[in-house]
């Protein structure tokens, strides 16, 4: 697990300038910070600005979910692809050692022997499979956070309307799109966002 904390990441110029423009063209100002900082990475790392009105959380969810992030909570993907977008984490993916079944897909399997390892609490990302999210459903992983965005034209939707009608902390959207690059987005935003908040200087005493 890396220990390395927000305040020491760098950001490169090309990102810096795709925020600002990316702000330019929409105002996230009146999002709370934490919703702020997952639309606008989603939004970011798809060149998509219609993930400002189709995505789906609750702050109060996300500040729960990122200090359990950074007290170490596991982090889950369904595919190695989610995996490949989370850089500054070890992640659990047990997709390779899955094995399909009579009404049991791969996606779905690893699921379950990924929750055998790491049992309940941790933060789910599930970029893909509709039907990883299904069989998370299933489960009583009581997780810090399900981030439920996989994309496609079967299932996808609906794995996501369920996910809302569960009542679990979640961040999800109401379309068919999502995949790998923005679920790691959201994950990230909250690796990335600072773990105290960012305080005005005193001001200097008079002498």
């Amino acid at each position: 697990m890396s220990t390395t904390s927000p305040a020491d990441r760098v950001v490169h110029p090309i990102e810096q300038e795709s925020f600002r423009r990316l702000r330019a063209r929409l105002d996230t100002s009146p999002f709370p910070p934490l919703t702020r900082a997952v639309v606008e990475r989603v939004i970011h790392s798809a060149a998509d600005l219609d993930y400002a009105t189709d995505l789906v959380m609750a702050e109060a969810d996300l500040e729960r979910a990122h200090a359990a992030l950074h007290a170490g909570a596991p982090v889950v993907v369904d595919v190695e692809m989610v995996a490949a977008g989370i850089t500054r984490r070890e992640t659990v993916c047990r997709l390779k050692e899955a094995r399909s079944g009579p009404g049991l897909t791969r996606s779905a399997h690893a699921v379950r022997l990924a929750y055998e390892q790491v049992g309940p609490g941790a933060l789910w990302v599930i970029g893909c499979a509709p039907t990883a999210l299904e069989e998370l459903l299933t489960l009583d992983a009581s997780p810090a956070l399900v981030i439920g965005l996989p994309v496609g034209f079967v299932g996808a939707a609906e794995s996501k309307a369920a996910l809302r009608e569960s009542g679990l902390p979640a961040v999800s959207n109401v379309s068919e799109k999502g995949g790998s690059a923005v679920a790691a987005a959201a994950l990230n935003a909250l690796l990335y966002h600072p773990t105290t908040p960012v305080t005005a200087p005193a001001p200097e005493e008079k002498p």
